[in-house]
């Protein structure tokens, strides 16, 4: 089974794109029916949740299980100290969402999300577990401490609000439970995220702050590059590196011996990582990645991504007559293919258009950092991974 939401089927204004949900929304969701159900011993079906903005999506579950969670004189023994309002001691209820992420290419559409609700003592409050294929943090700099479940501070609440809503409704009193949740094959689809470099092991994080996947708008990966910076500076690094890709960080490794959690997998968001540490400064950030994606944000561009920035060979060309190039070298790399074959023109006439598009690069970083004390080199490569330009620190 897949969700199912009232008013999901919109298309998304000027993209024509469908809008998903996030794994936050996705645990709410199945946290809001197995609480129902240990309650009343029914399951919601579909179940309605209320995001931040005003949206109620309903879901479908494609996980119904309720256990009594032990037998005899071990349930009677608990019958004393569990239970809230109208909570049978000793059960356990749970209930699964699939995520759907819309038209969104995220690696966790599709994934299985599981809450299971366990009544706890009164006065416990709500209790969150990480269940398998949910990460576990494990180093200082998020915004949880280390040891905690990766269930993010919006989905927490969400799903408090939701469970105290729920008692509302059914006895009133508070909502006192053990919430363990669970992924579907989260700990290998972990892998594909930035989760094992930010310190958060054994599975995925429960994200979203507003419950709605916004297909491309690549929040996920901005926030990625902000947690990133703050595990980096909670690690007491004082050097880091913005990195388009895995040759690029290959590259910085071998040149400096950078540890992992002092890499930012910049992507095409040179401008996301710039901002967040003109207001979170290091002493140092190297920016490492293609020559031609540099060369873009040389001149001025701060997403580097091929359908929102170009190549400017005009642009090029003028950077060569500043390294020497005559006239007919110049209008060679203006009407050059590719921002690579205007590199090997200038290399083959002995123009350094490496150094210089790495040292305009820097100059630019260093405006969009406004002063903040970051001392910042740039270094260019091409596709093998060769070093073709490098600005010195400034």
């Amino acid at each position: 089974m897949t969700e199912a939401s009232g008013g999901r089927s919109a298309q998304l204004k000027h993209t024509g794109l469908r809008p998903g949900w996030t794994t936050g929304a996705c645990a709410t969701a199945a946290a809001t029916a197995a609480y129902t159900a240990l309650l009343t011993g029914d399951f919601p079906d579909p179940v309605t949740i209320a995001l931040p903005k005003g949206q109620t999506p309903a879901f479908a579950l494609a996980v119904e299980e309720l256990s009594e969670g032990g037998t005899g004189a071990e349930a009677e023994n608990r019958a004393g100290a569990e239970g809230g309002p109208g909570e049978p001691a000793g059960r356990r209820a749970t209930a699964g969402v699939v995520k759907d992420a819309g038209d969104d290419p995220d690696v966790t559409h599709g994934a299985l999300v599981r809450v299971t609700v366990r009544a706890l003592p009164p006065g416990s409050g709500v209790v969150f577990k990480a269940g398998p294929g949910v990460g576990t943090v494990t180093r200082p700099g998020l915004p949880l401490d280390v040891g905690e479940p990766a269930i993010n501070p919006v989905p927490r609440r969400l799903m408090r609000d939701h469970l105290a809503q729920v008692a509302a409704r059914h006895g009133g009193g508070a909502a006192d439970v053990e919430l363990t949740v669970s992924v579907d094959h989260g700990e290998e689809i972990a892998r594909s995220t930035w989760n094992p470099r930010l310190g958060i092991l054994g599975g995925l994080s429960i994200l979203g702050t507003t419950g709605v996947v916004v297909p491309y708008s690549c929040s996920a990966w901005i926030d990625s590059i902000r947690r990133g910076v703050d595990v980096a500076r909670a690690a007491g690094r004082t050097h880091v590196a913005g990195c388009t890709g895995s040759t690029s960080e290959k590259t910085v490794v071998a040149e400096y011996g950078l540890p992992e959690d002092a890499l930012l997998d910049m992507g095409d968001f040179a401008g996301a990582v710039l901002k967040y540490i003109r207001r979170h400064p290091v002493d140092r950030l190297t920016v490492c990645g293609g020559f031609a994606k540099l060369s873009k944000l040389a001149a001025g561009h701060l997403d580097l991504h091929s359908a929102r920035s170009q190549v400017d060979k005009g642009f090029l060309a003028g950077l060569a007559r500043r390294g020497g190039a005559d006239e007919a070298l110049a209008a060679e790399v203006a009407e050059a293919n590719t921002g690579l074959a205007a590199l090997q023109l200038c290399t083959a006439a002995g123009v350094p258009l490496g150094d210089l598009v790495a040292a305009t690069a820097r100059d630019q970083a260093l405006e969009v950092l406004r002063g903040a004390p970051v001392t910042v080199d740039v270094i260019c490569i091409d596709r093998a991974g060769n070093v073709v330009g490098r600005s010195s620190p400034r």
